[in-house]
């Protein structure tokens, strides 16, 4: 299966500016080597009653991400870490 593109809305990308630098890394790792080559797996849940809206937690860090399977898009709207 071809991995999917990863984006982040800017929400997301403050969010992952404000992460302790080992953090990001364990988290940039995950996103990498799981959700983006399986972003309906992975224990991530549909949100709201739609498929391509989801919620999984990478690394200890929650998202929440829509799918575009017409051009292989992951876009990640929230992340929420403590």
């Amino acid at each position: 299966m071809t991995g999917y593109r990863l984006q982040y809305a800017p929400p997301a990308d403050l969010a992952l500016d404000s992460m302790d630098p080992s953090l990001r890394a364990r988290f940039d790792a995950g996103m990498r080597t799981s959700l983006v080559r399986d972003p309906y797996g992975q224990g991530s849940v549909p949100m709201g009653g739609d498929e391509d809206r989801r919620e999984a937690t990478v690394a200890g860090v929650v998202i929440r991400y829509y799918v575009s399977r017409s051009v292989l898009t992951v876009s990640v709207v929230r992340v929420v870490f403590l």
